[in-house]
């Protein structure tokens, strides 16, 4: 896509700080981290979401992050790391490509889990859990 900056990285016609690249996807630092060593996983083929990539480039995108997660982690003594993804405009999403966040983290880092984004675990009982997971196994 002509106007995207991922896609603009991966052609080369911007500078990123690469540090991982196969067939099918590419990995960088991102420009504005959250932590040291925090790093982007994209497809180089464009999708807008994850709803967009087929399975084999979801697949390759994930074996990329197995493979340079702990790679970011080793590289700053980190203990662990936060994956994440921002999957469209309303969650978050900024850059219109898929894009995988690795943020490397340690104990004392102040940061928090993903329910933390949310005030912390909801409550559903089993009638609502289950009616839900029947509504999105029908979507399937």
């Amino acid at each position: 896509m002509d106007d995207c900056i991922f896609c603009s990285i991966v052609d080369g016609e911007i500078p990123s700080y690469e540090v991982y690249e196969d067939e099918a996807t590419y990995a960088f630092l991102d420009a504005n981290p959250l932590a040291s060593g925090h790093t982007l996983v994209i497809p180089k083929a464009h999708h807008e979401r994850v709803n967009d990539m087929p399975a084999t480039v979801a697949g390759a995108v994930g074996r990329t992050i197995a493979t340079v997660a702990p790679a970011a982690e080793a590289a700053v003594d980190a203990t662990a790391s936060t994956i994440a993804y921002n999957n469209g405009e309303a969650a978050g999403q900024e850059v219109p490509h898929v894009h995988a966040h690795i943020v490397p983290r340690s104990p004392d880092d102040g940061g928090q889990p993903v329910h933390a984004l949310f005030g912390g675990p909801g409550e559903a009982d089993d009638a609502e859990l289950a009616a839900v997971a029947e509504d999105v196994a029908g979507q399937l």
